[in-house]
């Protein structure tokens, strides 16, 4: 069981990282925080509507991996220990 929680610690650290950049990375309503760096990393991605749309999917699948694993993390700990 230990294993277990080791990986899904391991999940939860990198879907926070991944999350953080996923959403820094998405193209803001007015002046985010792209446009502050300059935008050149998202101006890439955002060319188009279909490349937003796929960003926003990865984004939305990243959440429901790292809401899973803090879910897990929360049954192993009440039942396990």
């Amino acid at each position: 069981m230990q294993i277990l929680t080791t990986v899904l610690w391991v999940i939860l650290v990198a879907t926070n990282l991944l999350m953080i950049g996923l959403v820094l990375v998405h193209r803001g309503r007015g002046g985010g925080i792209t446009d502050v760096f300059g935008g050149g990393i998202a101006s890439g991605i955002q060319s188009s509507a279909v490349g937003e749309r796929n960003l926003s999917r990865i984004t939305w699948g990243v959440a429901i991996a790292w809401a899973m694993s803090i879910v897990l993390l929360g049954l192993i700990t009440k039942y396990v220990n």
